[in-house]
C-alpha cells in the first residue's frame, strides 16, 4: 500500500518499498479544471487542453528534473530540451498526451544505482511553459513507482489551484546513504525551470 504524503513529509523509500530501490519511476499528473473547460469530460489527462494542439486555451505543463551537489550546485537538468542526464541515470519520456494506460501525464525514470556520487538530490517541478496559472488546473499530484515491479511506493497529492505558473512538487535526495523523498509542493512562478531556480535552490 503506498503512503501518501502530506506537504513537508519526508520517508525513506527503501522503508516505504519493503527492500532496497535501485530504478524508480516518478509520474506527474493532472487534470484541466472544469470551470476552464465546461465542456470537456473530467478526468482527461493529457499535455494539451482546451481546443488542442494550436488552440489558444491550451495548457503546456511540463515537468523538469533538476540534480545538485551538496553545495546546491546545480549538477544538470532533466527537461523537455534535454530528456536525458549527461551521465544517463535519469531520463525523462516526454510528453503524453493521451493520459492513457495509469494516469502519469509525464514519467521521469531515475536509476539511483547510477546517479554519481556528487549529485545528492533531484528536485522535481512542473510548470506551465504556455504562460496559464494553476487556475485552469486541478488534481495534480507526484507519485514514486518502484520501476521493478510497477508496485506505486508514494504519491503526493496537491492541492494545486492558485495564481501561480509552477510548483515544486518534491525532492528525492540522499541520507545516510539510503534514498528518501520530500513532499515539497511550493507554488512558482515561471515557464521553464530557469525561472524557477531562485525558488527551487533553497530546496536542493
Amino acid at each position: 500500500m503506498a503512503v501518501s504524503l502530506q506537504k513537508g513529509q519526508k520517508i525513506s523509500l527503501s522503508k516505504e518499498a519493503g527492500g532496497t530501490l535501485t530504478k524508480v519511476k516518478l509520474g506527474l499528473g493532472w487534470d484541466v479544471a472544469q470551470s476552464a473547460a465546461p465542456e470537456k469530460k473530467g478526468g482527461f489527462l493529457g499535455k494539451l487542453f482546451g481546443g488542442g494542439s494550436g488552440g489558444g486555451d491550451s495548457i503546456d505543463l511540463d515537468a523538469s528534473c533538476i540534480m545538485f551537489d551538496s553545495n546546491k550546485q546545480a549538477v544538470d537538468a532533466i527537461w523537455f530540451s534535454q530528456l536525458q542526464s549527461k551521465d544517463g541515470s535519469i531520463l525523462h519520456t516526454g510528453d503524453n498526451r493521451t493520459g492513457d494506460g495509469d494516469g502519469d501525464d509525464e514519467v521521469i525514470n531515475v536509476d539511483l544505482s547510477k546517479v554519481p556520487a556528487n549529485v545528492v538530490s533531484l528536485v522535481f517541478t512542473v510548470n506551465s511553459f504556455t504562460g496559464q496559472t494553476f487556475e485552469t488546473v486541478e488534481n495534480a499530484f507526484c507519485r514514486i513507482v518502484n520501476a521493478d515491479n510497477n508496485s506505486e511506493v508514494a504519491r503526493y497529492n496537491l492541492s494545486s489551484q492558485g495564481t501561480h505558473t509552477a510548483m515544486i512538487m518534491a525532492k528525492v535526495y540522499r541520507h545516510n546513504d539510503e534514498w528518501k523523498m520530500h513532499a515539497i509542493g511550493e507554488t512558482a512562478t515561471g515557464r521553464t525551470f530557469h525561472d524557477l531556480m531562485p525558488a527551487i535552490s533553497p530546496h536542493a
